[in-house]
């Protein structure tokens, strides 16, 4: 049964609250922040709570709530939330813990929360085991303890399941205007995606922001990457669990390659979800979605009456898909102009002291650098104390932006190093004129790194729906390299000649058939190289038949012709991930994969477009492009392999756990590619 729209418990008229320290402190919270609306107290014996009659439950209510807090008992809230789902309220808050999060404690933990879920029917619940929502901006308050927001127009919402954590964020100092906080606790019905898409369909939110302790159902995370895209509104995640990697037997190199982690960075890339890896960071990027939404280049610019600070920008920007580009010629002789003979003009800049303190050519200075059409710019200033120092002529500098911004209609942040340097009233006047009130230097640049990649993926097309992660439920079996091979063979990829043998003198005659130079390869082992079970370059019988006698004990043997030298080798892979299902991965293959660290995560299904900006992300491609005057290799050859690797994959995604092909060679321009090892493990079709 699906839940009804969750208009009615985001944005109430009325709220009835269930239980009594908990719910007084719900109804506390509303009068603080002027909610409009009735409240209805529901308590089996007091008369009433902070001025408001007491009713004795939910028959009793004069209506159906729009909304509901349920503070009790985890059995008694199980009996409250079915009385509210038969009047036909509009959904509820469960307070209560002690249900599938705690199942190690309590042995009826999971049957309990099937039991609340059965009780709601298609009413919403939020939790259980979480504080509920803060509404900012109509000052419906369905939350049982302090928070530090206060009654906005517009702004930015958080989601989270932490309730800590959404306490945590809304003491905030650094001037993020939260128009919601909501947390999820178990998201037993109603998920994270779930309350993000409903928020976003609220005029007055600008952004939203989740934090994620682990995704459920992606359909959702898909439809809530749709409606951002549509609506223009840009989420950013902070998914925790980076160091978490999928608890499963590396068998092969692509395994060891495909984390948990990194299939997530990729699933929200390709969805233009951005993400985070700090709270602050969040924060601070949510602070320049509000303001400017996604930005149009990872192009910026800096200003700062410091060269330390200068240095500190430009190196923040090491490694990250950010840029300072060059000034252009005409911003020279007007910056020169103002700033004097001794200042390097460069981005970043250093604009020395000479305007400090000089409204009139801080603003031209100032303002010469924002016509350029970067992205976005930034002037670096921290604020003395208040309490010791005369802040005034900062508070001029900030004038100078605001009005320069003004003037020339360009994006503009101010940015302290410190965020203790960015007092929070200064922050306020700055983001209501416009102006990204920044706090602290890497977190500026995570958030302008990640709205441009968010304004990147959506100048693209809409992605393709991603890859169903079901599978069957059969026993794992691990094909031999050549049947392998056969299969992918079968959609298009490149094999070099070949014969099976059984034994080391069949060996050596099928290799004198195929004609030499050979490779003889042992079957049924994985990592072939590590345990000695294959051997190149074999020039006649007696090599081939001794190579095979020294192997390791096996399934066989694979004769194959030599392949020529190639220009670059690849490893093309997919591992099922417990969440996100089958995905590619690409990378440097041969003996380099874990050695060089070099490889992306490709969300399947995929276009060749999407798999020639994969091949194109990794380091190897300048060898395949011609490194240093060697040979080019094949490219347009090596996409079509990837591709037809990923429709072999989308078409088997029900049955395959894992592929490795390693290497693919990528012979010089013309001469294709050839897949010389593959490894296939799937569920068997019965079981």
């Amino acid at each position: 049964m699906m839940p009804r729209p969750l208009d009615r418990l985001l944005r109430p008229q009325t709220i009835a609250v269930f239980g009594g320290r908990e719910a007084r402190r719900v109804i506390e919270q509303c009068d603080r922040m002027g909610f409009a609306g009735e409240i209805w107290p529901v308590h089996p014996k007091l008369d009433e709570v902070l001025g408001r009659s007491c009713y004795r439950s939910v028959s009793d209510l004069p209506s159906a709530p729009d909304a509901a807090f349920v503070g009790v008992n985890r059995t008694l809230t199980v009996e409250i939330v079915r009385s509210l789902s038969e009047a036909g309220a509009g959904g509820a808050v469960c307070y209560a813990s002690g249900f599938s999060e705690a199942t190690t404690e309590l042995s009826d933990g999971a049957e309990l929360q099937q039991a609340l879920l059965d009780a709601a029917g298609d009413m919403p619940i939020l939790g259980p085991n979480c504080y509920g929502l803060i509404n900012g901006l109509d000052g419906a308050l369905l939350w049982p303890d302090q928070h530090g927001m206060q009654r906005i127009e517009r702004g930015v919402a958080i989601l989270t399941q932490s309730s800590n954590i959404a306490i945590n964020l809304t003491m905030q100092t650094r001037g993020v205007p939260i128009a919601y906080v909501v947390t999820a606790g178990n998201q037993a019905q109603t998920s994270l995606a779930d309350v993000a898409c409903a928020l976003i369909d609220d005029p007055r939110v600008t952004a939203v922001g989740l934090h994620v302790e682990g995704f459920g159902d992606l359909s959702a995370l898909e439809r809530l990457a749709a409606m951002a895209r549509r609506s223009r509104k840009p989420v950013v995640v902070l998914k925790v669990g980076r160091s978490e990697q999928a608890k499963r037997a590396a068998v092969s190199h692509t395994a060891s390659l495909a984390g948990s982690d990194a299939v997530a960075d990729a699933v929200l890339a390709r969805l233009g979800l951005g993400r985070v890896q700090t709270l602050p960071a969040l924060l601070e990027t949510l602070k320049l979605l509000h303001v400017a939404g996604p930005l149009a280049s990872h192009s910026i610019s800096s200003m700062s009456c410091s060269g330390g600070e200068a240095s500190l920008m430009a190196d923040a920007a090491v490694g990250r898909n950010v840029e300072f580009p060059a000034l252009q010629p005409q911003q020279l002789p007007r910056l020169r102009r103002v700033l004097g003979e001794m200042v390097t003009l460069s981005n970043p800049l250093d604009y020395h002291t000479f305007v400090w303190g000089d409204l009139a050519r801080q603003t031209e200075a100032f303002s010469a650098m924002f016509e350029a059409g970067y992205a976005l710019n930034l002037v670096v200033l921290d604020f003395p104390r208040g309490d010791r120092c005369d802040a005034s002529e900062w508070a001029m500098t900030a004038d100078a932006v605001i009005v320069a911004a003004a003037a020339t209609g360009a994006l503009a942040g101010l940015l302290a190093t410190l965020p203790e340097n960015m007092p929070e009233p200064v922050a306020d006047r700055l983001m209501a004129n416009g102006i990204i009130a920044f706090c602290g230097i890497e977190e500026a640049i995570t958030a302008v790194e990640v709205a441009a990649g968010i304004g990147q993926a959506w100048d693209r097309p809409p992605p393709l729906p991603l890859l169903d992660v079901s599978s069957i439920n059969g026993e794992i079996e691990t094909l031999t390299e050549a049947d392998a091979k056969a299969e992918l063979a079968a959609f298009g990829l490149p094999i070099p000649k070949g014969l099976l043998a059984s034994s080391p003198g069949q060996a050596a005659e099928q290799a004198e058939r195929l004609g030499f130079p050979v490779v003889l390869k042992a079957l049924g082992i994985a990592h072939k190289t590590e345990a000695g079970a294959v051997v190149l370059n074999l020039e006649d019988i007696e090599a081939v038949s001794n190579a095979a006698a020294a192997m390791p004990p096996n399934a066989g043997y694979l004769v194959e012709k030599m392949i020529d030298p190639p220009v670059a080798e690849l490893i093309v892979g997919a591992v099922r991930d417990p969440v996100f299902g089958l995905s590619l991965t690409l990378g440097a293959g041969g003996i380099f994969v874990e050695l060089l660290d070099d490889s992306v995560i490709l969300p399947l299904p995929a276009t060749k477009t999407d798999i020639h900006a994969a091949i194109s992300r990794l380091k190897l491609t300048k060898l395949i492009y011609g490194y240093r005057g060697r040979p080019k290799g094949d490219l347009e050859a090596a996409v079509g392999a990837v591709s037809a690797t990923a429709d072999y994959v989308v078409k088997n995604a029900a049955r395959l756990e894992e592929l490795d092909i390693n290497p693919l060679m990528v012979l010089p321009e013309g001469r294709g590619v050839a897949m010389v090892d593959a490894l296939i493990r799937r569920r068997s079709s019965t079981g």
